[in-house]
């Protein structure tokens, strides 16, 4: 199953409305924005995953639509799953764009092979 064409757009949307440069990639078999070179949101299938970081992760994942992202089949700290009731209306979708900014200014980007 491709991933979610309309939250991509949606994410789109968002981060160009606040000016913010990104890159896109597919991998995973969704899609993956990266901000500042940093891995920072993106679409599996009908999922939006969201890189919170390590300090806000256990507080989010106690929302009812936020699961942990166990891609790999072992959780990802600071990575969540959020299900389509998360991010369906556009306060929800920008309280999650907001929050994967705030943890980019934190986080390292990978490095260049």
């Amino acid at each position: 199953m491709a991933y979610n064409e309309y939250l991509a757009d949606r994410l789109r949307n968002a981060l160009n409305a606040r000016k913010i440069s990104f890159e896109e990639k597919k991998m995973m078999g969704g899609l993956c924005i990266m901000v500042d070179d940093k891995m920072r949101i993106g679409v599996i299938k009908d999922d939006l995953m969201a890189r919170v970081g390590p300090d806000a992760y256990d507080q989010l994942l106690k929302k009812s639509n936020a699961r942990i992202m166990d891609f790999t089949k072992r959780p990802m700290k600071g990575y969540l799953y959020v299900n389509p009731e998360g991010w369906d209306n556009d306060s929800e979708l920008n309280k999650w764009v907001d929050q994967c900014l705030e943890f980019n200014k934190e986080a390292k980007s990978s490095k260049k092979k």
